[in-house]
């Protein structure tokens, strides 16, 4: 009996491990299996060298077209070609001379509350004592009307006053204005040299300290002497200062002047002579030499300016001489102004800023110092902002209307 038990349970057994079996095929079989990635390199065989000779292969034939059948191009389908020119630079047609001084006379605004209106306001007062004497007095010394000039102006004052003895507001206008134009010397002759010997131009030579406004007073300068139908050649002899020579050029080719140059470091004697020659070849009415920013502590380079004068004088003597002074130095300025007038004939002045800080009385303090007078103003930094002097329209700017 328990033969038979054994034997039934091992008959159970082998048919559930079959049936297991059975099953788990099945499964499998619904699931295919995903084909791993080849790994192998597709290999690409090399281009075939081309045959020559008898391994060559035979052409194939291809359609062509005949020469009748290609559309070519005409004469009038073809674009044009455009070769592009350096555009030349436009020339500007400078402002007139005549009554410029009239027409920037508010940038003389500053000036005319230190000096002007100050003196007006001291004149007004009722008695004029002793201690408003001496205010008019600091007044014109603070102006940088100088010492002397000073002392004179105040004198003559006081004895018009005193004579005059009503004053309106009217009259001390018109008195202070009489004075202030005799003490700016209203004889004087202002107008720049440009004339010279037939067949020669008129030469200019522009002087002066470093910072002064120099090299561009001499492009002003230039458009000046341009706006009055002059022609001009520009002699950049000023090779120390970096870009000094480019400077100036820019300034010539706007009103259509040349530019004679040279290298940075060269000569400048040599370049001033060259200037002057081309002048003469091509008939100029003006050549303006502009020189180095001497420093006039430098003996060297004030007997250098020298020499530019002397090799310049070989084709003529110098029309005219123009200091540049910086208006806002004031009284500092004289003292450049004594050091120049030692080297070379000083014959006029140009003064720069005055629409800014300066002092109006440095244009009588420095006239009176070099004896010369002032025969320009800068009054700005504009291109056409370089006045002839006018005393008249000056103090007029000064002590308003």
């Amino acid at each position: 009996m328990e033969l038979i038990l054994a034997v039934v349970i091992a008959l159970v057994v082998a048919v559930a491990v079959t049936s297991g079996l059975v099953i788990s095929g099945r499964k499998k079989k619904q699931l295919p299996r995903a084909e791993a990635p080849s790994t192998t390199p597709t290999i690409t065989a090399p281009p075939a060298e081309p045959h020559v000779g008898e391994e060559a292969e035979a052409p194939r034939e291809e359609p062509r077209r005949t020469i009748e059948e290609v559309d070519l191009p005409t004469a009038e389908a073809e674009a044009p070609v455009v070769v592009e020119e350096p555009l030349a630079p436009e020339i500007e047609v400078p402002e007139p001379t005549a009554g410029r001084l009239v027409r920037l006379r508010a940038r003389l605004a500053r000036s005319q509350n230190s000096l002007g209106k100050g003196l007006l306001t001291l004149l007004s007062r009722e008695h004029l004592d002793e201690d408003t004497w001496e205010e008019i007095e600091e007044t014109l010394l603070v102006a940088d009307v100088g010492v002397t000039p000073t002392q004179e102006l105040v004198e003559r004052l006081r004895e018009r006053v005193r004579v005059l003895g009503t004053r309106t507001p009217e009259e001390l206008r018109g008195l202070l204005r009489e004075e202030l134009i005799a003490l700016l010397g209203p004889d004087f002759d202002r107008s720049v040299k440009t004339e010279s010997d037939p067949g020669t131009p008129g030469v200019v030579m522009v002087v002066g300290v470093n910072g002064t406004g120099k090299t561009t007073t001499t492009g002003k300068l230039a458009r000046v002497l341009v706006a009055d139908g002059k022609s001009v050649v520009l002699g950049a002899a000023d090779t120390f200062r970096a870009a000094a020579a480019d400077q100036l050029q820019t300034w010539g080719e706007r009103v259509g002047a040349r530019t004679v140059r040279g290298p940075e470091g060269g000569d400048p004697a040599s370049i001033a002579f060259d200037a002057v020659k081309e002048g003469i070849a091509e008939n100029a009415d003006v050549v303006l030499i502009d020189t180095a920013g001497r420093l006039h502590t430098k003996t060297g380079l004030m007997d250098e300016l020298g020499k530019v004068k002397r090799v310049v004088e070989k084709h003529g003597p110098l029309d005219e001489v123009l200091l540049v002074l910086d208006a806002t130095t004031g009284q500092n300025g004289l003292v450049q102004a004594r050091v120049f007038a030692e080297v070379v004939d000083i014959t006029g002045i140009v003064l720069t800023k005055l629409d800014g800080t300066a002092k109006g009385g440095i244009v009588v303090a420095v006239q009176r110092e070099l004896g010369v007078p002032v025969k320009l103003i800068g009054l700005g930094e504009g291109p056409d902002d370089l006045a002839p002097f006018e005393p008249g329209a000056f103090v007029d700017a000064l002590i308003g209307d």
